[in-house]
């Protein structure tokens, strides 16, 4: 069988060497008689697969011993309450930068225990670039700072990590954890649905730092608690453990590819590719400033929305899957996340000039 390529901003497709490990190992992992799917979260052959993904997970990312690793259930939007409820111990008001669809969802829920300050928007300019260091008014005295460095459906990228000072970060890194190296220690709290680059949904990644946990807001429920998560090393609930395992899988992977600057490497050239076909072309366009144009998530749009019918059409029967962009912007949106390889990027610029061709 040969698969199609899978453009999907998530669930996204998985590395197919991680899917025919997960094939090999479904019915008798490691001779114990027994799928991931079926074993005790607390049994010694589940326990050693949590404890070998925490490890190659930190390795990846340089994690020190200050910060908590959770591995946890809810997705991203559960991280819009959970965020607020843990961290803002004490004060009532907290910094957000606006920049799309995830940052507003992110404020919005806040609204529910605290109050959200803009520290910068770019709704005026319909979302198509990201701030600069400049123009972001931040208090000293908020609770933390809230960005999504990178948004999913608009494709928009910091280009670098904001510096709030004493303050901490705080990130939604769902859709670009993973995809580079990362500088930890600059952050306070990083959280990641695994849905994009890290593995299928049903798992969040949460890296906290243990000086943030520990004074939730009056009320906040056990499940809702990071310090109670970390007591209990994720395990304070039964977990989402075949998601668990497989993101362990994709650890694995990505250290055996040569680490997150080796997979930043060949995210860079595939973004690369893609936009300069895009760039090169009078028919296609991306309505992004290119400075903040994202590695994970291209949205473009063709010189006539009268043909996007047909050039999806055309794509799915050239084995190119899920190229529809959100409701919200149109157009079309191609994600290249981590599992995505060079070769299927390389296919659809194939297309997309052979559809300019005949079309354009």
């Amino acid at each position: 069988m040969t698969r199609p390529y899978n453009f999907s901003a998530g669930p996204a497709m998985l590395p197919e060497p991680v899917l025919q490990r997960a094939r090999e190992e479904m019915l008798n992992w490691h001779d114990s008689g027994m799928c991931v799917a079926e074993m005790s979260h607390r049994g010694k052959e589940f326990m050693s697969i949590a404890e070998g993904a925490e490890a190659d997970l930190r390795e990846l990312l340089g994690i020190s011993d200050e910060y908590r690793v959770l591995f946890l259930q809810g997705g991203a939007s559960s991280q819009f309450a959970m965020v607020p409820m843990n961290l803002l111990r004490g004060r009532t008001s907290a910094d957000y930068i606006n920049t799309g669809s995830w940052s507003k969802k992110a404020i919005a829920e806040a609204r529910r225990f605290c109050t959200p300050a803009i520290a910068a928007s770019t709704e005026d300019d319909r979302f198509s670039r990201a701030p600069v260091q400049d123009e972001l008014k931040l208090s000293p005295d908020a609770a933390y700072v809230h960005y999504t460095p990178n948004e999913t459906i608009e494709g928009v990228e910091f280009p670098e990590i904001p510096d709030t000072g004493d303050v901490p970060l705080v990130a939604d890194m769902s859709s670009t954890l993973l995809s580079r190296p990362l500088d930890v220690s600059r952050f306070g709290l990083i959280y990641a649905g695994a849905q994009k680059n890290i593995g299928p949904a049903g798992l969040t990644i949460v890296l906290v730092r243990a000086d943030l946990i520990g004074e939730t807001l009056p009320g906040t429920p056990a499940m809702f608690d990071y310090g109670i998560h970390a007591k209990n090393d994720s395990m304070y609930n039964t977990p989402p453990t075949y998601a668990w395992y497989l993101a362990g899988l994709v650890f694995a992977w990505l250290k055996e590819l040569g680490g997150l600057a080796a997979m930043a490497e060949i995210n860079r050239r595939k973004a690369a590719k893609l936009y300069a076909a895009i760039d090169d072309s009078s028919f296609y366009a991306n309505p992004v400033e290119p400075r903040a144009r994202s590695w994970m998530n291209v949205p473009f749009t063709l010189a006539d929305p009268a043909l996007d019918g047909d050039f999806l059409a055309g794509a799915k029967a050239a084995g190119l899957l899920t190229l529809k962009g959100h409701r919200s912007v149109g157009g079309m949106r191609a994600s290249i996340y981590n599992a995505m390889p060079e070769a299927g990027v390389e296919a659809l610029v194939e297309f997309m000039r052979e559809f300019e061709r005949t079309r354009g």
